[in-house]
């Protein structure tokens, strides 16, 4: 009985690390479309810069 609970246990932890990690790749992928956009869209004040600070 112990280790079907740990089986299940792990089962768990598994699939919820697995669905973090895929948030986490859309939260990258956004993040990245955000600042290519700023990159492409920057004002003409910032010179030849491809950074902002």
């Amino acid at each position: 009985m112990v280790a079907l609970v740990l089986v299940l246990l792990v089962a768990l932890i598994l699939f919820g690390a697995g669905f973090a990690l895929k948030a986490l790749w859309w939260v990258a992928i956004a993040l990245l479309v955000v600042w290519a956009l700023g990159f492409v869209f920057r004002g003409a004040e910032s010179g030849n810069r491809w950074y902002r600070w």
